[in-house]
Parts: structure tokens; sequence; C-alpha cells
């Protein structure tokens, strides 16, 4: 049978290759051209498709196809009936007949007389000949041929005469039956006279019409004999039928005779098709015996009713074993060939359903409930198959799978998972004299609850689940070596991933947040890097198993160490949407607080308590990170290894004595709040010497607090300076700024720039002053710490470090929620609404912008309308017109945007300060959408009272 994946590449071979020697049907000066050039492509490692495909197109030109033949067979009756045919009788059309047939055979053969030089060609064009099997011969060594061939195709043809002559359905021997019967009855002479003379014209009309008869019968015939004589000499074309029917003019070929074909073919052949004669042959192609596969490939299943099933590839092993065995059994008991064909077929079809059962124009195979079998191909292909769900689409073990949801309340660097994922995946736990209360604790646990554990594996390998009639045999023979598989709790480490992953940022390392419900929990801040958002998309999640990888994803991957793009050098990590709006609203100048709704906002928004000493509060106090202090750190501890928390260990041996320290290193342990204790000395002495190096006196360290007396208002300026290192100075526009240019005025005409009013520098405050960590003046918005362009977000990640900047971004957008929550922000089609009065101005001026527009078409229509430089009249037309249209919709959204203020109108809040949307969008559905444009131009009609061409004309 034949394989169905290899129907071309059988039918390409066929077709290249002549069907009586077997070789490429090409010169054998090209095939060497040929040879040459496939070689050099080899060696240069080109690619052979484009020479291989040039092979078989002139290969193919030799064929002669059905049309071709037919013609040939109309010259060649043309001959034998000419037109005018009353010269000739049925033996000289015999004998024409004969003749043509030897020149056919002799062209066919390229038979050389003695006495030409070459053979001239009258039926067969010799391009549609084997150069290789049809030989040039004299005629002295094919006399014997030529009579053999004029003695068969003489019997063929009386043959054919005397078939015709037996099956002419005579009409009139009924009538002349029944006149002789009456002659042999005593009638009178006159009776008998009149009956002979009926009868005599009777039998010279059946002679007449039967000649007439026999001809026609017998041309009909002779054609068909031609056509098939020269089917035998010729190569006649070869058809695919798909997938696995091949057919040569009416004749389908069957598997035995392609493989005869094939086999026929020489390894030089070979090589010029494209097929390496070292490892492969054509015939192969062609299946005598069909590999079995394993059960482990094709398993037994039990079904709920305790009933077994079997897989669908045994189903179809059986139906082929089956056909396979009767085929044999008809055979050897000498069947018929019509019972023998339909059970080749059958067997072919099996064979090929195994394979692939949709493959086109073979009706499926299937269960008796109507589902069709899954055979090889479609567990290979698809979404749902071995190489895109298995070997590419990366489903492993240790690594889950779901929706994502939004949750401003975790950390940009975690990430909520589910409980019931927690359960499920696990982290390998290695037991030690340390941990092992620990995990004796997730073993009571068990798998059920969290955090619990699931397997239990001995240091000797062996593996044993954990469920309450093991729990305790597995407590009882606990020891260190064993590892446990844990539950994901707090703080473990997991690589996150959202499909396409485009850029380095689209896999980074979160900690885990064990949270209720089904779906990821992500903070907002890390959608652009992702490119996600909340309306179903999915992402993974896999599980670190060894410390090695956890070590270098903690180092490396966080999330923190990629808020600054790699692509443009600016945080691809920050605020977004409503943080934005919010931190807007929080640090208008107009914003203030009463003493217990800022206690509130600072409170929620996870920021440092600020101190009271009774009389007033002290918001802003000296921090204890800075870059200095971080340098110094560095500077003292440059010869010490480790890790920074052992550095700073070895900072705090500088103030213990001599037997304290030895006393520590002996017991070569420091507990963690040791450890916390240790750092925060460390940090507060090197702190102290600093503050005595860079401060000249107490009064410059006043300019880093800010000092509020009890019942004060506070503003959100304020607040928002709590989050700023103390010792960070920034200047910037905000992305409000409308480059009015007038900041840039008074600041260059100042004579120094302490004397300027900051306070008036710019009227809607888009002017951003930082000073010491306090924000004096301007509002933040999309330009201070939004995602791609936040300004202050970057000079904390460059200065004060990732760690830094994390813990900036997660405090400044609860700020800006819990600000959202109390002045609160709304929006509606009314902040689209605007006075009559400029609704009256863009009336006007779209009405101006319409006659401008008739006054174009008018120009064009009269043809003195000038073309533009390399356009056309009607381009011109088009752009000019475009150009008015796109005025009128800039003046009327300039018109609008005069009414749409920032106060009152939170719509244009949004837009303004870069949370959502833009002014263009605004005074779009204000004023007017303005023409829409297609290629350039005005929207065409294309249809005629029709907006698409499904419907009704």
């Amino acid at each position: 049978v034949l394989h169905v994946g290899f129907g071309d590449i059988i039918h390409k071979i066929l077709r290249s290759t002549c069907n009586h020697c077997g070789r490429v049907i090409l010169p054998e000066d090209v095939l060497d051209d040929y040879r040459e050039k496939l070689a050099d492509a080899v060696n240069h490692k080109e690619n052979l498709e484009d020479i291989l495909k040039k092979i078989q197109n002139e290969a193919k030109k030799v064929e002669m196809n059905e049309n071709k033949q037919n013609d040939l067979v109309d010259k060649i009756m043309g001959e034998i009936y000419p037109e005018k045919d009353d010269e000739y009788d049925e033996a000289d059309r015999q004998d024409i007949l004969l003749n043509i047939l030897n020149q056919l055979y002799a062209e066919a053969y390229m038979i050389r007389d003695e006495t030409e030089e070459k053979h001239s060609f009258k039926y067969i064009d010799p391009k549609q000949l084997c150069p290789h099997c049809r030989k040039n011969q004299s005629l002295e060594d094919i006399e014997a041929s030529y009579d053999i061939i004029e003695t068969k195709n003489t019997a063929d043809i009386e043959s054919i005469k005397e078939n015709i002559r037996a099956n002419i359905d005579d009409e009139y021997t009924k009538k002349i039956e029944k006149i002789d019967k009456k002659l042999a009855e005593d009638i009178s002479s006159e009776e008998v006279e009149k009956l002979e003379e009926e009868r005599a014209k009777l039998v010279e009309e059946q002679e007449l019409k039967s000649d007439k008869k026999f001809s026609n019968e017998f041309k009909r015939r002779i054609r068909d004999y031609i056509k098939g004589y020269i089917q035998d000499l010729v190569q006649e074309s070869i058809v695919l039928d798909k997938p696995t029917t091949i057919s040569q003019g009416e004749y389908k070929l069957t598997a035995s005779e392609i493989r005869e074909r094939l086999e026929r073919i020489n390894d030089e052949d070979i090589y010029v098709l494209g097929i390496n004669p070292e490892v492969a042959r054509p015939e192969w192609l062609v299946l005598t015996v069909l590999p079995v596969p394993p059960v482990t490939v094709r398993p037994s299943i039990t079904l709920d009713t305790g009933e077994r099933s079997e897989d669908d590839l045994t189903h179809k092993l059986v139906d082929i074993l089956r056909i396979n065995q009767r085929l044999v059994e008809n055979m050897e008991a000498g069947a018929p060939q019509l019972i023998v064909e339909d059970l080749w077929d059958l067997l072919q079809y099996h064979v090929t359903t195994y394979f692939d059962n949709e493959a086109s124009g073979v009706p499926p195979s299937k269960h008796r409930s109507g589902r069709p079998l899954k055979t090889l191909t479609q567990r290979l292909k698809g979404k749902e198959g071995r190489f895109r769900s298995n070997l590419s689409g990366k489903r492993v073990n240790f690594s889950a799978r779901t929706v994502i949801s939004p949750d401003p309340n975790i950390s940009i660097n975690e990430v909520g998972v589910p409980e019931m994922i927690a359960k499920e995946v696990t982290v390998p736990a290695y037991v030690n004299d340390w941990n092992i209360d620990e995990i004796k604790t997730y073993i009571e646990n068990g798998p059920d609850v969290h955090p619990g554990a699931n397997y239990m594996i001995t240091e000797s390998g062996n593996r044993r689940k954990i469920n309450e009639d093991t729990k305790e045999f597995i407590l009882e023979n606990l020891k260190p070596g064993d590892v446990v598989e844990r539950h994901l709790k707090d703080g473990d480490m997991v690589l996150f991933n959202r499909q396409p992953s485009l850029h380095r940022m689209s896999m980074m390392a979160h900690e885990v947040r064990v949270l209720p419900y089904k779906t990821f929990r992500l903070n907002l801040c890390v959608c652009p890097p992702y490119n996600a958002d909340f309306d179903g998309d999915e992402m993974n999640m896999h599980v670190f198993q060894t410390d090695e990888s956890r070590a270098e994803a903690k180092s490396l991957m966080r999330v923190q160490e990629h808020i600054l793009s790699p692509r443009f050098g600016g945080p691809i990590i920050g605020a977004i949407h409503d943080h934005i709006s919010g931190a807007y609203l929080l640090t208008r100048k107009t914003m203030k607080f009463t003493e217990e709704q800022a206690l509130q906002i600072v409170r929620k928004s996870h920021l440092p308590i600020p101190q009271n000493d009774g009389e007033k509060w002290i918001l802003k106090a000296e921090s204890q990170e800075s870059p200095e202090i971080e340098r110094e750190i560095a500077k003292k501890t440059k010869n010490v290894r480790g890790t920074k928390a052992d550095k700073e260990v070895y900072l705090n041996t500088l103030n213990l004595t001599e037997d304290e320290i030895a006393k520590r290193l002996k017991a070569n342990k420091w507990d963690d709040e040791e450890k916390e204790t240790i750092k925060n000395i460390a940090k507060k002495r090197i702190a102290d010497e600093i503050a005595a190096k860079y401060s000249s006196d107490a009064e410059d360290n006043s300019d880093s607090l800010i000092i509020k007396n009890n019942g004060d208002e506070w503003t959100g300026k304020e607040l928002f300076s709590l989050l700023l290192p103390n010792n960070l100075n920034l200047t910037y526009k905000a992305e409000i700024c409308t480059k009015c240019g007038q900041c840039d005025k008074i600041l260059r005409e100042a004579p120094d720039p302490s004397v300027v009013d900051y306070d008036k520098l710019c009227p809607i405050d888009a002017y951003v002053m930082i000073e010491n960590g306090i924000l004096k003046h301007g509002v933040i918005d999309e330009k201070a710490y939004g995602s791609m362009s936040g300004q202050i977000l970057d000079k904390i990640v460059k200065e004060y470090g990732p760690g830094r900047a994390k813990e900036f971004l997660d405090r400044s957008t609860d700020l800006a929620i819990c600000g959202i929550m109390v002045t609160g922000i709304t929006t509606s089609l009314n902040d689209e609404e605007i006075p009559e009065e400029a609704q009256a101005r863009i009336n006007e001026h779209l009405q101006k912008s319409e006659e401008k527009v008739d006054r174009l078409i008018d120009a064009y229509n009269e043809g003195i309308l000038d073309a533009l430089p390399g356009r056309s009249l009607e381009e011109t037309l088009e752009m000019r017109i475009m150009q008015v249209l796109g005025e009128a919709r800039d003046k009327s959204g300039e018109i609008a945007e005069d009414y749409l203020t920032m106060e009152h109108n939170h719509s244009v809040v949004m837009a303004r300060t870069g949370a959502r949307a833009s002014m263009l969008n605004l005074t779009q559905i204000t004023s007017c959408v303005g023409q829409q444009a297609v290629r350039g131009g005005r929207i065409h009609r294309g249809y005629i009272e029709r907006t698409l061409p499904h419907f009704k004309r």
C-alpha cells in the first residue's frame, strides 16, 4: 500500500521517470549538468528546492496528455478516412493503418533508415520520447519486430471485424424469416413472386444498413485501437487523485505496479530527484510491512463501568490485520479480480486512516458512537499535539497556568498564587537539624491543609505519598537527608511568564503570596513589561526546584532589577491609570486634609507614622538610607566576603570586645533578631559619621524636616514627600505642562534663582521642584513615576538602587489610591459638554470649511485646479480636501479645548496627566470626529445603498 504522507512525492517521481526503463526523462548531458549543480549546492549549503523543482518541471514536458493523444489520433484517422474516401476500400484502409502503426513504432524507437542521415518524425514529437530506452537502431536490426507487429495488428483488426459482424443487431431478420415461412406454405405462384421480390428488397436494404453500421463501429474501434497503441509507446500522463490514488490515463495503477516502477530507478537518477541513495530508496514509499507501536504508546484503559477499552490505534491495527488476512485468503483461493481489488482498496483505506484520519478526500474512520478515531497524525499536529503542546509548549512539571487578575495591595515583586495551586505545585525541602521541626509541621498538615506536604523521598530514593495512613510512619522515620515536597508558601521565589516572550522582562522572578480564589494576582505596575491586561489573559508560573536556581533568580530576575528597560534606559515598570490620576489630585495646590484624614491616608498607605512630641508632628525625619551611607558601607567592607548581611554583621564587630567577637565566632551563628539589631546599629553609627562629615550645622538638617503643629491642615505635597529620600533634588516639567514658556522666561530673566517666586512660576503648577526630599512645587503625574517616563522613579533607581525604587513604587501607588478614595473621582458625558456659544463657533468654522471644499471640487470640475508636483489632479483634489478638513477638526478641537479645563473635570484630568486617553479623544467627542481617511483620501463609495457586501442589493 502507499504511504498517505508521500502521495505527492511518488506522483512527482513517476512523472519524472520513464514508464519502461525507469530513467529520468532528460538527456544524459542535461542530467550531468544538474548533478554538478546539486553537488555545488550541497557543498555551499544552499537551498536545493529550486533546482529539484526545475528538474521535475523539465521532465514533465515529455508527458503526452489526453489532449495531445486525441490530436494525434485525429491526425491518423484523417489519413485513413480522408474527406473524399471513395477511392479507398476496407483493404486499402487496413494497409494504410498497418503502415501508420509501423511508422509509429519506428518513431517511438527512433529507428534510423540506413539510406537516410536522420529519421524524420511525422507523428511523435522527439521531445516526448525517453532518450534512454529508445535507442537508435537500423531497420535490419528490427525486421523481425516489424513482422511481429504487422502479424499482430492484422490479427487484431480481423478480430475487430468479426466481433462487430457478430454483434450487429439486424432489424430485418424477423421480417425475412416471416416471409420464408409464408414461402414454405402452399400458395399461388403470383403470391410467391410477390414475396420473393419483397424478400430481395429487404435483403438488399439489410446489407446496405449492415455495411454502414459496420463501417461506423469499425471506425470507432479502430480509433480506440490506435489510441491504445499510442499509449503503449509514449509517456502517458500520470495523475494523482489525492491522497493515494494514482492513475495513468484511464488506468488505475496498483501499489505493486508503482513499487515495480520505483525499483527500476537507478541510484544516479535517485540523486537527481532529491533522494540520497545511501540512506533511502523511492520504493520504500510503498509499504510492504507496517511497524506496530508498543502498548505503551496505545495503552488500554478501564472505564468507570469496569469494562476494558482499547486505544484508537489498536482499533485501527486490528482493522488492518483483519483486511490483510482476508486479502491473502482470497488471493490464494483464486477469487475474482474485482473482489481482490476491492479488498486491496479497503486495506489502503485502513492504512491511510491509521496514519492520518483527516486526509483530504478520505472519509474518516469512526467509532460506533460517531466519534472519529484519533490516529497518528492527529496525535502529533495542532495546538494539542505532541510538538506544540508538549515540546514547544513547555508543558512541564512544577508549573501552573491560570487567568490573571489585578491586585493593587501586593508588592510589585509579589504574585498572588491561588491556594489550590500552592497545594499542588511543590518545593523540595531538604531535612536537617535546624528545620526538621518545621518540616514535621508540614507533614502533620498533610496534602489537604496549607501549608502542608505531598510526598517524602528518603535518602535512598524511595518516594512515599503523605496521607492519613502514612503520616505517622513518615513522622517517626523522618531524619536529616530526607527530602519533603512541601506546598508553596509566602516568600517562595517563582518565575512568572506571559507569552509571547518577546524580551527579557517577559519572564521575571516574583515572591509568592498565597491567596484565596483561583486566579494569579498581579500588581498593576508590572503590566507594561508583560504587556498584560485583565480581559482574560493567562500567565505561567514555574517553581524553582534547587537552591542554585532560587539564588540566581533572586539576584538577577526579581522585578525590581528590571524597572529600567534595556531598550530605552527609562523605567518600564511604573504607575498607570488611577495611580496617576490619584497622585495628581492628591498633590494639587488646592488639596488639603485635616489631621485625621492625613493620618488615615498615611496608615492605609503603609507610610512611616510621623513622630509627635505632644505639640507638633515631625513629618520628615532624617533617613538612614542614602547613597553616601551605602557607599560608606561598601568602602568599609570591601575586603569582607559574603552577602550584604554578612558585611553588616562585620560592621557591628567594630563595637564589640575581643571576648564577645571570639565567643560569637566560636558559636558560628547569629540569630535573625540579632542580625536585625546589628544592621540598625551599624547603619546608625555610619549615618552619624556621615552627618558630621556632610552637615555643617544643625540648621542645614532642618531643611529635610516638615513640622506641623497639632490641628494644622496637611497638604498632599507634604504627604507625598514622606516617600522621597531626604537628599533627593530634582526639577522637571510635568506631563500637564502646556509648553507656554512662561516658566523658562521668568527663570531666564531672574538675576538669582533664590528671588524667584515659584508659587507664581506656573499658573497650572506644572513646574516640579523637589529639594532635600520635599516636594516644594508642582504636581505628580505620569512624568513623575509613570511607566515609560517616570523622572522621579528613574532617579531613585539610579541613585538609591532598585530596592529603594521598589519600596517607593509600592508606597506611592498605595498613597495615590488612598488619596483618590478620599478626594473621589468620577466622569460622565457631562464632562464633554461645552457652552452653546462654543458650539456655535465650531459650527461656523465647519461651515466655512465645507464651503472651501465645495470651491475645490468646482475648480476640479472646471479644470482650473493646479496639480501638485508628482500628483494627478484626482490625488491633488483629495490631498487638498483632506488638508482643509484636517484643519477644521484641529480648529474645532482648539475651540473645545478652551472650555475643557482641569478644574472639576476628571475626564480632562485623566487625559492631561497621561492616565488615560488624550485631549484629541475628548475634543472629538465634544466637537467633531473629523474626516476619516482611507489610504490618504476620503472613503470612496464602494457599495451602492449598502455598507457591506453580504447585504442584499
